[in-house]
């Protein structure tokens, strides 16, 4: 009984602010990934290319996180892990401060692959802290606290970005995300302490784990369940426009509905 009382205090710890930095980056990287499926026909229209050609941006930024941002993880797992985190949320607020001023196709493409290369480290990265900034039984409820950014950026993000984008230009949207990269970059500067680095492994080492038949099967899975929701998802917007003869206007409130029935933390 004592021992229970003991403890009880403790159960009730609050988890520390500094998690809210890494929230907020989570926020922004999944707002910078998907928004864009709501402004398609923007930003075509504004560089003079193709539907088809807009939506490079998106296949792009998919390739950049799944072939750049392993290959960023492993070169750079000797530096410091908030150091690695300022670095990686200063790339991320280039990649966006360039796409606002983009003057064509080929620099917002750049800029989009940018952009991807922190997306895949920082979570990594910051899954780790996360669970360092509270107690052992509290980690994976931090690691979600912090994933949990990527979700509301699903359901809330898009579709304000989207807002955005429609009412004051496409540009405007990323001018927005590179402000929330801004506010993680000073969260974590602020409030996340400096971490130590726990014994590396080698980069053989950790290319004979990521290369176990089991891995890479349920790797596949994902790969594939994902490719053919967002093969989907990356034309909604025009889908919605010219099949369905949806207003733009609305489009804002149907990439609210779209992302809100796609699994969460996608």
């Amino acid at each position: 009984m004592a021992s229970s009382q003991l403890h009880h205090p403790a159960s009730k710890e609050a988890f520390p602010v500094s998690l809210l930095s890494l929230t907020v980056g989570a926020f922004a990287i999944g707002m910078t990934e998907f928004v864009i499926m709501g402004i398609l026909p923007n930003v075509a229209d504004d560089l003079n290319v193709s539907i088809a050609s807009a939506g490079q941006l998106i296949t792009m930024y998919a390739l950049g996180v799944a072939v750049g941002a392993p290959i960023l993880t492993v070169l750079t797992h000797k530096i410091p892990q908030k150091k690695l985190l300022l670095l990686l949320m200063g790339l991320f607020i280039l990649g966006n401060g360039i796409a606002v001023f983009a003057p064509n196709y080929a620099v917002l493409m750049g800029a989009r692959m940018l952009t991807a290369l922190t997306h895949g480290t920082f979570f990594g990265v910051g899954a780790v802290i996360a669970s360092r900034l509270v107690r052992p039984d509290k980690r994976a409820a931090a690691v979600s606290i912090m994933m949990a950014g990527l979700t509301i950026a699903n359901i809330i993000g898009v579709p304000l970005g989207t807002f955005i984008g429609h009412s004051m230009g496409w540009r405007a949207s990323f001018a927005a995300i590179a402000i929330m990269g801004i506010i993680a970059l000073v969260g974590i500067i602020v409030f996340i302490p400096k971490q130590y680095p726990d014994k590396h492994s080698s980069m053989v080492q950790q290319i004979t784990a990521l290369i176990k038949p089991r891995l890479l099967l349920f790797l596949l899975i994902g790969a594939l369940g994902n490719a053919g929701l967002f093969a989907v998802f990356t034309y909604i917007a025009p889908l919605l426009i010219e099949i369905t003869a949806t207003p733009s206007r609305a489009s804002p409130g149907f990439s609210f509905c779209s992302v809100s029935v796609s699994p969460p933390g996608i």
